[in-house]
């Protein structure tokens, strides 16, 4: 698709940032998008290192990276306070609205949005959710998630869409070797990714005798350190002898590379989150299984599991089988060019 003449959009973002180890992905969205459109503002709760496009300008509300920085309900006013005063600043320099993940700006703005006859676009796609949620929504064009099971994909008004999955910077290297049995999870180590559960699968193997390591890769929020600490502390009672590494988070520079040198994937997410590491991990070349009921429909059911047990029989049988199970077409169904056409074909039908 080449880029729309005419067509200027607001995105509207948490962080913007290509070392954050969580939505550090979103940059690429950024470029992608820019290339099909005429014009680019962004607005970001937090800003870190980050070259945007030529056509695109980026604002940042100052959040600091500290975790004690929106604690305050006199902060959080003030940057309620930026946001708006942007959004009216910048009225002329947009036709559309997209929001990634925060429904708080569509609360704050969207009213403001629909007075000047803006078209809004929100991503959600996580299985909670609240009547907030749903006011959020009704002031929607439309609502964006990737899984059949998110909150979101109850409105009519909701589209599933690809997961976006940089294609380019997330496929097999043959220059990384492929460590033999191989487990990683890598996710942000907190009970909703639910990392005990390969734990308690690993214990089954252990007793087993089954041959592996298993690197757990991500860092907790502050609110979930003792979570994480707790998990942590169990795995050093369970007798791994080194078969368990934990390591911090890692910047989307350093991820291809993490997958590429496991053999196996797993993501214990419930059905309703379908995380983009699924495909990453894919699009690597690895062996994905994972606990999302969208993903089994996508890979099959030898990809899928239920519960700790049929995750330990699952893990099992690939690291029985080196040789694993392709998923890149998965991977290139879902991938950040399909998803950027997709998102800008949509808008541009709703003008």
């Amino acid at each position: 698709m080449e880029r729309i003449i005419g067509m200027r959009l607001l995105i509207v973002t948490q962080v913007v940032d290509q070392d954050d180890p969580v939505l550090g992905f979103f940059t690429a969205w950024i470029e992608e998008l820019a290339k099909k459109t005429e014009q680019v503002e962004i607005i970001c709760l937090k800003m870190g290192q980050a070259d945007v496009p030529k056509n695109a300008r980026l604002y940042s509300l100052g959040k600091p990276y500290s975790a004690e920085a929106t604690k305050s309900t006199g902060t959080r006013i003030r940057y309620a306070v930026r946001f708006l005063k942007l959004v009216w600043r910048l009225r002329h320099d947009y036709d559309a609205v997209f929001v990634h993940m925060n429904q708080e700006y569509v609360l704050l703005a969207g009213w403001l949005w629909r007075l000047l006859g803006k078209r809004i676009y929100l991503w959600r796609n996580h299985y909670a959710g609240s009547w907030l949620t749903d006011v959020a929504a009704a002031f929607c064009t439309c609502v964006f998630c990737t899984s059949k099971h998110s909150y979101t994909a109850k409105y009519k008004k909701t589209i599933r869409m690809p997961v976006g999955v940089d294609t380019e910077r997330f496929k097999p290297d043959e220059r990384v070797k492929r460590i033999s049995h191989s487990i990683l999870f890598l996710a942000r180590m907190s009970p909703s990714k639910r990392p005990d559960m390969l734990l308690d699968a690993l214990t089954q193997l252990a007793r087993d005798g089954i041959k592996f390591t298993a690197n757990f890769v991500g860092s907790p929020l502050p609110s979930d350190e003792s979570y994480y600490e707790g998990l942590v502390g169990r795995a050093g009672t369970l007798g791994f002898d080194g078969k368990v590494t934990f390591l911090p988070a890692v910047t989307k520079e350093s991820a291809p590379r993490i997958f590429c040198s496991h053999e196996i994937f797993v993501n214990t997410s419930p059905s309703g989150m379908l995380d983009k590491t699924i495909f990453e991990a894919a699009a690597c070349g690895c062996t994905v299984l994972a606990s999302s009921d969208d993903f089994a429909l996508l890979a099959g059911s030898e990809s899928h599991f239920n519960s700790i047990t049929e995750l330990a029989e699952r893990l099992s049988k690939a690291l029985a089988n080196s040789s694993g199970r392709s998923l890149s077409a998965v991977a290139t169904e879902n991938s950040l060019t399909r998803l950027a056409e997709k998102l800008v074909g949509v808008i541009i039908g709703k003008r």
